[in-house]
């Protein structure tokens, strides 16, 4: 099990997201007043150890500056596949949709350290359950169901 650490939301697709510390997840949509509601990936999800071993290089990281709606601390990545079913808090309930990314162009962690972990750490579900999360949230993984799905992006690996 782990804990949401922050929940980011931003006006505008390709900005770093600010932690409001609560949101709704909105059914088959996203989070709400997020600029990517509404897209195939509904909300994305990114580790706050992942983002720690960043600020080894950029100290001024900050959950959010990776366009991550939910930072996470505790949950076991390894384990998540495509299909994992996520339970956030007292109600919302994940799908995991994809796993990574592929980046388009290139943000500006990259510019400055010359590596992202969206790409390869970011998740993307979908919601099936909406409701309210906030940071200090229990997460968890439900199942395991990695055949239910495919990458959306061609030659990304399974894990």
């Amino acid at each position: 099990m782990g804990t949401v650490v922050a929940v980011c939301t931003s006006p505008e697709k390709h900005t770093p997201k600010q932690n409001i510390g609560r949101a709704e997840l909105i059914k088959g949509w996203g989070l709400a007043e997020d600029a990517h509601a509404g897209s195939e990936r509904e909300v994305s999800l990114l580790s706050l150890e992942g983002i720690e071993r960043m600020k080894e290089v950029l100290p001024e990281l900050q959950p959010g500056d990776f366009a991550e709606n939910l930072t996470v601390s505790g949950l076991d990545w390894e384990s998540l596949r495509i299909g994992s079913r996520i339970a956030v808090g007292e109600g919302p309930l994940l799908e995991v949709t994809q796993i990574g990314k592929r980046c388009h162009r290139k943000c500006d962690i990259y510019r400055k350290t010359g590596s992202c972990i969206m790409p390869t750490e970011g998740i993307f579900a979908r919601i099936l359950e909406g409701g309210t999360v906030q940071a200090g949230d229990p997460i968890r993984i439900l199942e395991e169901d990695a055949d239910r799905f495919t990458s959306t992006i061609p030659n990304l690996p399974k894990r």
